[in-house]
């Protein structure tokens, strides 16, 4: 497998809502709250794909689209298949699922939910988890290389802006 030099690389935000596979090296950047990505690979073929999902489940009305970890993760997979990954090689490394709105114990736990339908779907598939970071209190950054597999996630800080709140 041949990287290219850092500036050689190509670069894409994935909005919410949204995913994206190629056999190209891609580095990948996406924004999450209580939002999930599911970044999956095939080390043997240095091919990976990236969604970002808001909600756990399609309740079947309107379209099935990738705001929904269900409708994601599958679309996810099958896009990778196309390119000619085999399901068996894939990996996964999720993120995001925060209560970034104090929301652990409330009703609607979209985080949480989030985390569970991720959990469960790929184990569903039989792709391993080979690194996660989800849940907590904080929003973060992610950057998937597609052709190597690396993400780099780095979580925000928010208690600069609760000071300044609660000091006004």
């Amino acid at each position: 497998m041949v990287l290219l030099p850092p500036a050689a690389i190509r670069k894409h935000h994935l909005n919410p809502c949204m995913l994206m596979a190629c056999r190209d090296e891609v580095e990948v950047t996406t924004i999450l709250g209580s939002c999930v990505s599911v970044c999956l690979w095939d080390p043997s073929m240095g091919c990976g794909g990236i969604n970002h999902f808001m909600l756990p489940f399609w309740n079947g009305d309107g379209l099935p689209t990738p705001k929904y970890g269900n409708v994601a993760i599958d679309k996810l997979i099958i896009k990778l298949l196309g390119l000619g990954c085999r399901k068996e090689r894939l990996v996964a490394k999720w993120f995001g699922g925060a209560s970034v709105l104090g929301d652990a114990m409330g009703i609607m736990q979209i985080g949480a939910r989030n985390i569970a339908v991720a959990e469960e779907l790929l184990a569903n598939h039989g792709i391993p988890t080979v690194a996660r970071d989800a849940g907590g209190r904080q929003g973060m950054k992610i950057t998937f290389n597609t052709k190597s597999g690396l993400v780099l996630a780095s979580r925000f800080n928010c208690r600069a802006t609760q000071s300044q709140t609660e000091n006004t």
